[in-house]
Parts: C-alpha cells; sequence; structure tokens
C-alpha cells in the first residue's frame, strides 16, 4: 500500500482537528521516544516486531538522517507519531502510535505536507489498512511500486535536517 502525496485525503474531521491547535507536531525531536511508543503493546496483537536490536539499529540511521520520526504533542506530552526511513525521494513508513484519538492521523498529516514540501513522490505505507485508504493510500501492482522505487529512490535525497 502506498500514498502518493499529491492523494492525501483530508477529512473534514481531520481538517477540523488540524485547525483548532488542539495538537503540535514536530519533526525528529523524540525519535527514540516514538519508536519506544511504536514498540509497545497493541489491542489487537500479543507483542512486537520492533526488539532492543531493531530499535538500536534504527536509532543508529536516525543519527545518520535516514530515519525519521513525525511525533504529535499535547500539553507537552508525545501524544502519536511515526517514523520510518527517507531514501531518495521515498518515505518509507515504518510504524505509528497514538495514545489519543486523532493523534496518529495528525502526525500523518503533517507526514504529508513535509514529503510535499521536500518533493518525496512515494509513502511506502506497507501493510494495507482501512484507516490509510481512507487516508488516500492504496494498492498498486508489485511492477508498478518497483518501477517508482527504482525512479524515485535513486533522485536526490530531500534534507530533513
Amino acid at each position: 500500500m502506498v500514498l502518493y502525496p499529491e492523494e492525501f485525503h483530508c477529512s473534514r474531521s481531520l481538517e477540523r482537528t488540524l485547525r483548532s491547535g488542539r495538537f503540535e507536531t514536530r519533526l525528529d525531536g523524540a525519535f527514540g521516544e516514538t519508536i519506544r511508543a511504536c514498540a509497545g503493546p497493541r489491542r489487537a496483537s500479543l507483542g512486537t516486531w520492533l526488539n532492543p536490536a531493531m530499535i538500536g539499529a534504527y536509532e543508529t540511521l536516525h543519527a545518520m538522517g535516514h530515519a525519521h520520526s513525525v511525533e504529535t504533542w499535547r500539553d507537552g506530552r508525545l501524544v502519536g507519531g511515526l517514523y520510518g526511513l527517507a531514501l531518495g525521494q521515498v518515505f518509507f513508513g515504518e510504524s505509528m502510535f497514538s495514545r489519543e484519538s486523532d493523534a496518529s492521523k495528525v502526525a500523518f498529516a503533517r507526514l504529508v505536507e513535509e514529503c510535499r514540501h521536500r518533493a518525496i513522490g512515494l509513502i511506502d505505507c506497507q501493510v494495507a489498512s482501512a484507516h490509510l485508504e481512507r487516508l488516500g493510500a492504496r494498492e498498486i501492482p508489485r511492477d508498478a511500486f518497483l518501477a517508482s522505487l527504482g525512479r524515485l529512490a535513486r533522485r536526490t535525497p530531500a534534507i530533513w535536517r
């Protein structure tokens, strides 16, 4: 499942949430805290695929400028966010979390805004979900995905810092 940033669908309710000023978003402000929150237990599963060694590897990639987080804050508390890898003009979304309603959607909307600003042409959402589909993501054939990667991943990477 992928999202082309220009196809992002912002619902009326999400637009209201974004305009309300209820949340603040930040880029790379709390990468370690964000990835650890993504590794936390989820209602629908028994465990996590993010073990300490993988978290360490992502933190190294973050220090190198390849892994990034988008965080949603409310009243000084981290309440949602996502992280992933930026390679060339592709962002590979790895995981997201939400401690409050709409917090992960707000982070995703900020990610799309940043991708548009940085000329990132493709967000790899990886796993199909109705939630991502409502935001404009869609499944594409494998050959189309590989062609997009071949074209976009080789382009000059966007600077995130």
